[in-house]
Formats: C-alpha cells, structure tokens, sequence
C-alpha cells in the first residue's frame, strides 16, 4: 500500500513528520528574525495586515515561501540521495510537498478573509449606527479586496483539484504495478481481482483526500491557534469556566477533544463492520460471477443464503449507525451553539464589536474544525481501515507470512468445496 509508492515509508513518514516539528519550531522561534535579516520582516506590533491580494505578497509571507521551499529542497535531496532508484519518488517527494504547500495556502485564504472580516463588519457596525463620514466608497473598496481573495482561491481550488487527481492515479498506478507483479502469490486470495481494481483505487482516492484535510487541520492549527491566543486575550470570563487567562483557547481544546473522543467511543465497532459487509457483498457477487459459466454454482438456496448474510450485515450495521448518527448529529448542534452560548456576557457588556466578534468566530471555528478531524473524518476513516483490512491479506500473500483468519478461513471453505460453518457472518 505504501512502499510501492513512497521509499522507505516508515522511515519516510517518521523523517518527515521529525522535520516538519523542526521546520515549525525554527520557524516560531527565530523564523521572524531570519526574514528581517533578509530584508522580509514580519508585522510591527500593531500593524494591521494588508487586505485583498496584497496580502499573500506582503514580507513576511514572501519569506515563508522562501523558507518552506528550503526546507522542502533539503529533505526532498536528502531522499533522492539515499533512495535514488525508486521508481515513484518524484511523485511521492515533491508531489507531497506540494500538497503541504497548497494546503498552506488555502489557510492563508482563510486568513485573508478572517483579516477582511474586521474592518468590514466595524465598518457595517457604524453604518448602521448612522455614524458619520461612512461612504458607498469604502464599502465598495472592501468589497474588491473581497474579490480579489475569491479570485485567489478559485484559481487554488481548480490547482488542486487537477494535481491531487493525478496524484491519486499515480498511487494507484504504483500500487496496480505493484501487486500485479506478485499476481501469481495474490490470485487465490478471495476477491482478488476487486482488491487490485476497486480497492487500490479506493484506498489511494480515500488516503489522500483524508491526508489533504489532516494537513490542513494542521496548518490551520499552526495559523489560527496563535491568533485565537491573541484574539481571547479580552475574554476575561466565561460562562461555567468562570476567569481564566486566553480562555476562548481552551475551550476549543476542551470542547474539540470531547468530540473526539466522544465520536471514537461510539463507533468503535463500525470499522471492522464495515469490513465484514465488504466480505460478505464479495462472496455474493463471486458466486454470481461463477453462475455465468457453471451451471452447478449459484443456486437458489446458495444464492439466498449468501443474500441472507449480507442483510443481515446491514441491517447490524444501520442500528449502530444509528446511535453513532445520534452522538454526531447532537455533537453539530451543539458545537454549533457553543461560542455564542460561551460569549453572551461579552457580548451584552459591549466589550467587543461586530468585526471583532466575526474574527473570533472565524478563528475559534477554524480551530474548533481543525481539531475535530476525527469526528469530521470518521466515516471515512472507518471506510479506509476496512479497505486496509483487505489490502493487508496481499501484503502477508507477497512477503510469504500467514494470512488473515479471516482469509485463512476462506481458503480453507475453497477446498472443502463448500461454506465452512465459521466462515459464516452471524
């Protein structure tokens, strides 16, 4: 699944996530003073950012572009030189490293907008208030450098989608190469063909789409964690919580972290169903597939028993949907009050206005999402471990180790001619 596209990918994965804590922590600790001796300064204390599309070409975010692509070119050349050979590098190196970097940059958006928000909205504030000296003019003007953010991220969406496509398919095209190559160890695996056409494809679409949003969630962190610090600084009590210093930063650690592991209790049973539904929708369309050329296989009784299995793993597998869907669905709603709910005195004392409010909101909701990754991503993340489940039975195949009990016990029914009493789902 991995070292057919990515070299080493232990070593891989471990290097890369090592660097990218050194990236993070250099860049926060002497990141500021580096730019400023190169002549790309970050904001003076105060200076509020500048707005629209010169913000992703103001210093400081110049200068994280030069460094990122240092840091990038030596890991990148430290791989090629002890990995030269494989065949997918290029791909899973750079290719990689451009995922990291545009989903950098749709943060940066995320900022951009964030940075819009304050001034618009005080601006909104006063004009409702019939405060002097507010024109059509300066409404329009922010209204551009609104545009201007939306043109940019237009062009980031259609970027990505065209590059994570055809990362996908190189992914699945390493993986096909892969397992194709030791068809002869796979083939007598159950479902083999679907594994090498249907999962490889999944497997690769689901991985990079839940790793685009891991990175994200961790650059959103590294970005808005900060600013959310700085934003709550003002929130000197809360409602339940009481006073505490930075207190809007805890609570979207506490309430995030809550989700979590809320989401993972309730359902932790769903992966391995998911599995299980996956083998018996396999053993139902193979015997069909053996009914189109012989005559003595998919009978009724056959037929309808192997049916039975797969309502039966259905109808298991909706009830605890069902009470999963219960947690996450109240889990939303709530998640939905909380800032406001948490705000209310704030808001009624007058200590912050209608910019500041859609700045904290912004920053305590992106925050909030980018921590919650496993409750947004579960069922995902459900659907991939059962994919890995079956892909993992071609890995033991190729490396000669025993396979699966699961796998073990089909072949075993392969040979008895028949369905094997503990093969069976329930």
């Amino acid at each position: 699944m991995f070292h057919s596209f990515f070299p080493r990918p232990k070593l891989f994965f471990i290097s890369a996530f090592v660097w990218s804590a050194i990236c993070i922590l250099v860049w926060y600790s002497v990141g500021p003073e580096l730019g400023a001796a190169v002549g790309l300064p970050p904001l003076a204390e105060g200076e509020q950012p500048p707005l629209g599309l010169a913000f992703f070409v103001s210093p400081d975010n110049i200068w994280f572009y030069l460094y990122f692509t240092i840091f990038v070119l030596i890991f990148g050349g430290v791989w090629k030189l002890l990995d030269r050979n494989h065949p997918w590098s290029n791909w899973s190196i750079w290719g990689s490293a451009f995922i990291i970097f545009i989903a950098y940059f749709s943060v940066q958006i995320s900022v951009a907008v964030n940075n819009w928000r304050g001034p618009f909205f005080d601006l909104f504030q006063n004009a409702l208030a019939k405060q002097p000296g507010i024109t059509a003019d300066q409404f329009y003007s922010l209204q551009l450098r609104f545009l201007e953010i939306g043109l940019v991220s237009v062009a980031l969406n259609v970027i990505i989608a065209f590059f994570t496509s055809h990362y996908v398919f190189r992914w699945r095209t390493a993986m096909n190469d892969f397992y194709l190559s030791n068809w002869s160890k796979l083939r007598h695996i159950e479902g083999a063909s679907q594994r090498v056409q249907e999962d490889t494809m999944r497997f690769a679409s689901i991985v990079e789409s839940l790793a685009v949003v891991l990175i994200n969630s961790i650059m959103t962190l590294v970005v808005f964690l900060p600013l959310l610090f700085r934003m709550s600084a003002n929130i000197t009590e809360l409602p339940i919580l009481g006073a505490i210093p930075h207190s809007l930063f805890w609570l979207a650690l506490l309430w995030s972290l809550f989700g979590t592991v809320l989401l993972a209790v309730v359902g932790i049973k769903l992966p391995g169903l998911q599995f299980r539904n996956q083998r018996v929708e396999a053993a139902f369309r193979k015997e069909l597939v053996y009914g189109e050329d012989n005559a003595d296989r998919a009978k009724p009784l056959t037929m309808a028993e192997l049916f039975s299995n797969v309502r039966k793993n259905y109808f298991r597998m909706y009830w605890h949907y069902c009470y999963f869907n219960v947690a996450r669905y109240t889990f939303g709603q709530l998640d939905a009050l909380i800032l406001t709910f948490m705000l209310i005195p704030t808001i009624v004392a007058a200590k912050i206005t209608m910019g500041i409010w859609q700045q904290i909101a912004t920053a305590f909701g992106q925050v909030s999402d980018s921590l919650q990754y496993l409750v947004n991503s579960w069922s995902t993340i459900i659907e991939l471990l059962s994919i890995r489940k079956r892909l993992v039975a071609f890995e033991a195949a190729i490396d000669d180790e025993p396979l699966p009990e699961i796998d073990q016990r089909y072949l075993e029914r392969e040979a008895a001619g028949g369905e094997l009493e503990a093969d069976r789902p329930y």
